[in-house]
C-alpha cells in the first residue's frame, strides 16, 4: 500500500471527522488512480444493506466464465421469488420470463430483492461467500437473503467494510475479479446505478463517469463505486450509520465523493 500523503487527503478527512459524530458514524476508502489510498473507519464493520449484491454479481460473473449459467440463460418468475423490499419484481405477474442478465440489472440497478434472491439461488450463498474471501473482503459476509429489514433476534446478517468493498470495486475495475468480458460487463451494470445522489451526485451526466451499488436498511445508507478520470480510475465507498434522517446522508456521501475526487486529482 502506498504511503498516505496528509496534505493531499486533508480537506477529505476534516469534512468526515466533521460529519462523524456520534449519533453518526462514516466508514471512508479511497484509492486514487496512482494507487494512494486514504480510508477513516475503513476495517469497521456495517450492516452491508444492498451494497452485499456487487460480490453476488461477482459470483454469478464468475459461474458464466466457467460456464455453469450464460447472460442470456432464461428464468421464470414464481410465487416462492416474490420478496418484500427494494425494486419491481414485488409487483409483476407470475409467469414472467428474464434472461440473466435482465435479473443482473435489476438487481444493480434499482436493488431488486426478488431478483438478488433469485441470484443467491443460482449462485449458492456458499459460492458467494467464497468469492468475497477470495476478494481479499476479509470484514465482509452474506448472512441472509434480502428481506428489507436488518436481521433480528440473533439472526444472520450481511456484513461490510469500506476497505473490504474498495478492494472488490478494483478487482472489478483492474479486470482480476472475474474474465476482462465479465469484469467489462460488471463495469457495465455499476454505471447504470439510478440513484444518482450520493457518489454521483456532483459528477452529473457530461462530466466525470461514475457508477456504484447504493445500500438502505434500518439506519444505515451507504454507495460503493468508482469515478473516471483522465488519469484513470477512482474508487470511493462510504457507509454511514446513524443519520437521524436518512436521506440527510446522501448529500454528506456527494461530498465525500467529490473531496476524494479533488485529492485523487480527477477535479480542481
Amino acid at each position: 500500500m502506498n504511503q498516505v500523503d496528509p496534505a493531499r487527503w486533508q480537506p477529505l478527512a476534516d469534512f468526515v471527522s466533521q460529519q462523524d459524530i456520534d449519533p453518526i458514524r462514516i466508514g471512508v476508502a479511497v484509492q486514487a488512480p496512482d494507487g494512494e489510498r486514504f480510508s477513516h473507519r475503513g476495517d469497521e464493520r456495517f450492516i452491508s444493506a444492498s451494497t452485499i449484491k456487487i460480490p453476488i454479481m461477482v459470483e454469478i460473473y464468475r459461474q458464466v466464465d466457467r460456464g455453469n449459467l450464460a447472460l442470456d440463460d432464461r428464468f421464470t418468475l414464481t410465487q416462492e421469488d416474490i420478496c418484500p423490499g427494494s425494486g419491481v419484481m414485488l409487483q409483476l405477474h407470475t409467469g414472467i420470463e428474464f434472461t440473466l442478465r435482465d435479473i443482473v440489472y435489476l438487481m444493480m440497478s434499482i436493488s431488486d430483492n426478488t431478483a438478488t434472491n433469485m441470484l443467491i439461488d443460482l449462485a449458492g450463498m456458499e459460492k458467494v461467500n467464497e468469492a468475497i474471501a477470495s476478494l481479499g473482503m476479509v470484514h465482509s459476509a452474506l448472512g441472509r437473503k434480502m428481506r428489507g429489514v436488518p436481521a433480528t433476534g440473533g439472526a444472520p446478517e450481511n456484513w461490510a467494510t469500506a476497505d473490504d468493498f474498495r478492494n472488490c470495486i478494483d478487482a472489478i475495475l483492474t479486470g482480476t475479479a472475474a474474465s476482462q468480458e465479465s469484469c467489462d460487463g460488471m463495469i457495465e451494470m455499476l454505471t447504470l446505478q439510478q440513484n444518482t445522489r450520493r457518489i454521483g451526485r456532483y459528477f452529473p451526466e457530461g462530466t466525470l463517469p461514475w457508477g456504484s451499488k447504493t445500500g438502505t436498511v434500518g439506519t444505515v445508507s451507504h454507495d460503493a463505486g468508482f469515478v473516471r478520470g483522465s488519469s484513470g480510475d477512482m474508487v470511493v465507498t462510504v457507509f454511514t450509520d446513524g443519520f437521524p434522517v436518512l436521506h440527510d446522508a446522501e448529500p454528506v456521501m456527494g461530498e465525500i465523493a467529490r473531496l476524494a475526487a479533488i485529492g485523487s486529482g480527477l477535479l480542481s
